[in-house]
């Protein structure tokens, strides 16, 4: 969450409009969503801590390629495989949970996020003072904390022998398999509602910063600074989320969880100054903890079987689709209409809490 913060200063650098701005974070999100089927499956096979270990690894590699990028289309590359390398976490984490807790997927998941929370406050809060320097310095400080983080990893998870390949490999038979099983009207629902949730929070962090400052006159440092609050708030909502999902299901967890973002987007066209722009943000942020309830729904739900890859494929899918919200909303605000792009958000979380009731009230 760290190349919202940087959106003005590339755009700068590299002659980016709001739009290639946006195809450049949509470009992330695209390789992350495609990437989810085979980190799915090479969870399934290697086991999670190999593959979480080389995802860290390779986000490391490639930021540090980022900084060096020459031209635009360097850049464009090396973002690209940013995203690449982030597909091969969510899945594995899930799954690793899920067999580790196993009675307590909700509250477990929803600390992990919080945890990952944490991270998303204070790390856009120091990229936004290191830009003052270059905006090379407020990216490159990641990468020896990506090879600490990739260390702890491999030393700290238990090791999983090598599945057999017939069982696990991507095969036109285990494809369909796969989706024959994913083919049920609680999964597509799930997908519909991932699709939209992952759209608006990737198209909303793609430019709040950028909203900030060019639509609300505020500094980089104290968008940065809105822009950690939103994910500070986070740290709470994830962790409640998740044990609201394991006390009351999903049909009164989520709504209850979205309606705060509903109302903050609303809002956020029609306020003016800090500190109304900072409740407002942390009314927007209650959406974070929908991750924690919709996670663990999906690995309950899913066929144990097919975890890996199935929850890959369901990831995969609406990443994939929900990809094209920040391009599309760039090319939006690029014409005029900034305030207008929230207020379909408000709307698009509407859509999702009425999606939610068509959910069985218990999983199957």
């Amino acid at each position: 969450m760290i190349y919202p913060v940087l959106l003005p200063s590339l755009s700068e650098s590299f002659d980016l409009t709001l739009t290639t701005a946006g195809l450049l974070v949509t470009l992330i999100w695209i390789t992350y969503a495609i990437g989810q089927v085979p980190g799915g499956v090479l969870a399934d096979r290697y086991g999670e801590r190999t593959i979480l270990t080389a995802g860290l690894v390779t986000v490391a590699g490639a930021v540090s390629l980022v900084v060096l990028a020459p031209t635009t289309w360097s850049l464009f590359a090396a973002t690209g495989l940013i995203g690449a390398g982030l597909s091969l976490y969510p899945v594995a984490r899930i799954t690793v949970l899920s067999d580790l807790y196993p009675d307590r997927i909700g509250r477990v998941l929803g600390i992990t996020m919080a945890a990952g929370d944490t991270g998303q406050t204070v790390l856009p809060l120091v990229a936004g003072v290191l830009i003052g320097l270059a905006w090379q310095a407020g990216l490159v400080f990641v990468v020896p904390l990506l090879v600490v983080v990739a260390v702890a990893v491999w030393r700290s998870l238990p090791s999983t022998a090598p599945s057999d390949t017939a069982d696990t490999e991507l095969t036109l038979q285990r494809a369909t398999d796969v989706l024959r099983e994913l083919y049920h009207p609680t999964l597509v629902i799930m997908v519909v509602i991932l699709t939209l949730y992952i759209g608006v929070l990737q198209t909303f962090s793609a430019f709040y910063p950028t909203y900030l400052i060019d639509e609300k006159g505020f500094s980089s440092t104290t968008a940065s600074a809105l822009f950690s609050l939103f994910f500070a708030f986070g740290i709470v909502a994830k962790p409640l989320a998740g044990v609201a999902y394991d006390v009351i299901g999903i049909r009164r967890s989520l709504p209850a969880i979205l309606g705060g973002a509903i109302a903050g987007f609303a809002l956020l066209p029609f306020l003016d100054g800090f500190w109304l722009l900072a409740a407002d943000t942390v009314l927007i942020s209650s959406m974070l903890g929908s991750g924690a309830i919709t996670q663990s729904y999906l690995s309950e739900t899913i066929p144990p079987e097919i975890e890996g890859t199935g929850l890959g494929a369901v990831r995969s899918s609406a990443s994939l689709l929900a990809s094209m919200g920040p391009v599309l909303f760039g090319a939006v605000a690029e014409r005029g209409f900034f305030d207008e792009g929230y207020l379909s958000l408000a709307l698009l979380m509407a859509v999702v809490t009425l999606l939610t009731f068509r959910l069985p009230a218990e999983t199957g």
